[in-house]
């Protein structure tokens, strides 16, 4: 895929995915943002700050599936490579995390319960798609070199070192350019 393609394809999943369930949701069930913010002490600016930051990761997440990947977060257009450089050398799910951030950063700014429910419905299915299609999805696509990754990079919760790929065992302390595996 060309990088403008998969630039263009990345942004409208962006819009279509994560848009909706970390924006649209959130925004129905708070009854448009028009809740109240919440009065308990930090729970705003706390929230402030797991939106935001999340927000950056998430768009640092959509960049990499584009430019290093060559393809979008979208099973119909997948990478042709896997990625593995920037924030998904700390955790190999960012994008899923990100998101569930967000959401919990919207559960605390209102004081939402119902926002809450919603992001602890929304984890169990972002982890059931994980497990059951994205994991051996990518296992089957990348081989050995995504199992490589999957026992080094925590999925859910990020390590604080990144990981330096292939090259750091063998000494030379530089990021890897990790391409599919040519069986099928």
């Amino acid at each position: 895929m060309r990088t403008f393609s998969a630039i263009a394809g990345s942004a409208l999943f962006l819009v279509a995915a994560p848009g909706v369930v970390a924006g649209l949701a959130p925004w129905l069930l708070t009854d448009h943002y028009r809740k109240p913010l919440s009065a308990l002490p930090g729970f705003v600016a706390v929230g402030s700050i797991l939106v935001t930051g999340a927000a950056a990761i998430l768009l640092h997440a959509f960049a990499r599936f584009a430019l290093e990947g060559l393809g979008t977060p979208a099973p119909v257009a997948p990478t042709e490579k896997l990625v593995v450089g920037g924030v998904y050398r700390h955790v190999r799910n960012p994008m899923y995390v990100a998101v569930l951030s967000i959401i919990l950063g919207q559960a605390l700014i209102f004081s939402s319960w119902a926002v809450l429910v919603y992001g602890l419905i929304a984890a169990a299915a972002m982890i059931s798609f994980v497990k059951l299609y994205e994991e051996p999805t990518l296992a089957s696509r990348y081989g050995e070199e995504y199992e490589v990754y999957r026992r080094a990079v925590p999925g859910w919760l990020p390590r604080l070192k990144p990981w330096r790929g292939q090259a750091a065992l063998c000494g030379r302390g530089a990021d890897i350019q990790v391409r599919p595996s040519r069986e099928r």
